[in-house]
């Protein structure tokens, strides 16, 4: 018995003999793995790591990531190990100050815009001069939007029955535009040299009627006319010949009286 553990000790030492030695973790196997770590946009397993370690080091990398885990222990941030996967955080104790608040800029509606548009260039301008110009109703979520970003601002009341109250921009608008002033505003040349306008004037914009109906078109002798539906103008010369008959028997009845 004695003698079968002896020669089991043997083997033992002479495998060990022949194994290769374990090599010994470098600054370079700890950087590299760092790397990986930082690079990668979400938690990475052993496995990834290995894929870009060399083959004959990779038994260093669970020794690496312990290693790395306590180094970064008590700092802002700290490796951690989640579902078998590692990655750089945040400290958790620091994550009330790491809230970040990003204020979404608001989309404001075609609606909303024109009404801005109005009110920019006619102010003071009430509710009803805005309907007139825009022809149609504005919706009372319009005034309400440009409101709430701080661009408008309600004027003076009207003088006028119902005193409507007018409105005017304010500060805060011009800012967003980078205007000092309303008379910064661009005028109607400048819009349509921008081709926000169209340049020529709205009568001429207009179709011709001479494009939509062809006035010179022949007529086909072979169409039916309204005049084929009424009788044509025989029967209308008809009628006015008998009216004038009637007429020459009243003037002889009033002469032979």
């Amino acid at each position: 018995m004695a003698k079968a553990k002896m020669q089991q000790e043997q083997e033992i030492m002479v495998e060990a003999a022949f194994e290769e030695p374990k090599p010994e973790m470098t600054q370079d196997d700890i950087r590299l793995v760092e790397a990986i770590l930082f690079a990668s946009a979400s938690a990475v397993d052993e496995r990834v790591i290995a894929e870009r370690f060399p083959a004959d080091r990779t038994v260093l990398i669970p020794e690496i990531l312990e290693h790395l885990r306590e180094q970064y222990a008590g700092r802002g941030v700290n490796l951690v190990q989640r579902d078998r996967r590692w990655a750089l955080r945040t400290a958790t104790d620091l994550g009330e100050q790491m809230k970040l608040e990003k204020e979404q800029p608001r989309k404001f509606t075609r609606a909303a815009m024109e009404t801005m548009a109005i009110i920019a260039y006619h102010q003071p301008v009430t509710r009803a001069e805005i309907e007139n110009i825009r022809g149609v109703a504005t919706s009372p979520g319009a005034l309400d939007t440009l409101m709430e970003s701080g661009w408008i601002k309600p004027g003076k009341r009207r003088e006028v029955p119902g005193r409507p109250v007018t409105w005017l921009s304010t500060q805060a608008f011009l800012d967003h535009f980078g205007l000092e002033r309303l008379t910064d505003l661009p005028g109607m040349d400048e819009l349509k040299a921008a081709g926000l306008l169209d340049k020529r004037p709205a009568i001429e914009a207009m179709p011709n009627p001479a494009d939509l109906f062809d006035a010179t078109a022949e007529s086909d002798p072979n169409e039916v006319t309204d005049e084929d539906l009424i009788g044509g103008t025989e029967d209308d010369t008809v009628i006015e010949s008998s009216d004038d008959d009637f007429d020459d028997e009243d003037d002889g009845e009033d002469t032979e009286e």
